[in-house]
């Protein structure tokens, strides 16, 4: 199995979980963007995504922090799932298929998995 196989297959799931993210109109359950009107929530969510994502593939490619920072990315993708089991009951959540949550849990178990791998 190619090393961190599972942080990779994380990455997947949480990028794809963020396309998700904008069909269930995630701006609406964050602090920061959920009284912005929605045509203007949507632009702020999407358009952020573009500085974190360059940032996300930067990190990748810097071998001298890549330990520390695959380790963080696996710790945010389990936190991750919690922030979303605390947000369950939030008015504006609209994460309610099989689908949705087969990404969200996917990420946060791919997270544990490739941790674990540090250990053994």
């Amino acid at each position: 199995m190619p090393e961190h196989f599972f942080f990779f297959l994380g990455l997947g799931f949480i990028l794809t979980h963020e396309m998700d993210a904008i069909r269930c109109k995630e701006w609406l359950m964050l602090p920061i963007t959920s009284f912005l009107k929605d045509e203007i929530g949507f632009v702020v969510f999407t358009i952020i995504h573009i500085p974190l994502y360059a940032w996300m593939f930067w990190s990748l490619t810097i071998p001298a922090s890549l330990p520390m920072f695959t380790r963080a990315w696996d710790i945010f993708l389990i936190v991750h799932v919690f922030l979303h089991i605390l947000f369950l009951k939030h008015p504006e959540n609209r994460f309610k298929t099989w689908v949705s949550w087969f990404i969200i849990v996917g990420a946060g178990i791919c997270g544990a998995v490739d941790l674990l791998f540090l250990f053994f």
